[in-house]
């Protein structure tokens, strides 16, 4: 009698290999020659730095593997490390608690942005500071306005918010006037991300961005922060050159990061920008924050 029972799947799961592993890979299997700068460069794209920026960083360990003259694959490894972590931009967002801080929190969507927004309130309070308030900026989404409340219940801060559709550049107006009135001292604002539409998406950061710095006074600081996707590879560089043509953005967080072959667009647009990025966000908690520690990205890009 045939047996019609499924076959039970024992096939063990592929490893992902990380950047570091691939390296060394490549490296002890190449001497140095053309064919190794070839296959590097395939692997750097393939990491996210993008075509352009990968060619630059190779013809430069290229032409420093020459003049120094580096014979030995753990030396170009370590030249390499030293021509990526000269192109990585980071700053320190720490709130100037003797004046009002406005943080505009920019990404599209489905990229963690309100629950980013949400672990920066985590983060900031377990440093001490009370004085935080959330704005409902996306009124675009009506699940944005509520996971907002649900998030400022849990941190513990109140939000400011008006009814689905409202206009937000009115929402953070309103935000900006409670929040001097009460003395608060942070502000992140929340904002819609509709990317399908690019020109409206534009002119409505353009509005948002005139109506803050209307409102501002010479001691407010005023900051404009990029979230973005460390699994979309280019396409967080592409975003970030939108957002930045709107409202030149002063920082990025990286969220859904890990350290197999993810995480190049950081270089990318570090490099071709000049945007530093400020934290990364590992997992789904709301303390899953980190600061960006450049080293440390960079061990954990090497990592095998």
């Amino acid at each position: 009698m045939f047996n019609w029972k499924k076959k039970e799947n024992t096939a063990k799961p592929k490893e992902k290999k990380n950047l570091g592993r691939k390296l060394m890979e490549l490296f002890n299997n190449h001497k140095i020659d053309d064919s190794l700068f070839e296959d590097l460069e395939d692997l750097l794209i393939e990491s996210d730095l993008g075509g352009t920026v990968t060619m630059e960083i190779v013809d430069e360990l290229r032409a420093n593997t020459k003049s120094k003259k580096l014979t030995e694959n753990d030396q170009l490894i370590e030249e390499l490390k030293i021509i990526l972590a000269e192109q990585i931009e980071s700053v320190d967002l720490t709130p100037d608690m003797e004046n009002l801080n406005i943080y505009l929190i920019l990404g599209v969507n489905g990229v963690g942005k309100t629950t980013s927004i949400a672990k920066m309130a985590r983060y900031y309070g377990d440093k001490g500071m009370t004085d935080i308030v959330l704005s409902a900026g996306d009124t675009f989404r009506a699940a944005a306005i509520d996971q907002l409340k649900i998030h400022g219940e849990r941190t513990g801060f109140r939000v400011v918010h008006q009814s689905h559709g409202s206009d937000p550049a009115a929402v953070i107006f309103d935000t900006i006037t409670s929040a001097k009135s009460k003395g608060e001292k942070l502000i992140l604002a929340d904002t819609a991300g509709r990317m399908h539409n690019r020109i409206n998406l534009v002119k409505e950061l353009e509005k948002i961005d005139g109506v803050i710095r209307k409102k501002l006074d010479p001691s407010d600081v005023y900051k404009k922060i990029l979230v973005i996707d460390a699994t979309t590879g280019q396409n967080g560089l592409q975003q970030a050159e939108i957002f930045n043509e709107a409202v030149d953005l002063d920082a990025i967080i990286l969220t859904k990061y890990d350290s197999t072959a993810r995480g190049g667009n950081i270089i990318s647009i570090s490099r071709k920008l000049g945007i530093p990025f400020a934290f990364i966000g590992k997992g789904e908690q709301l303390t899953d924050l980190e600061k960006f520690n450049p080293g440390q990205y960079l061990e954990d890009l090497f990592s095998n």
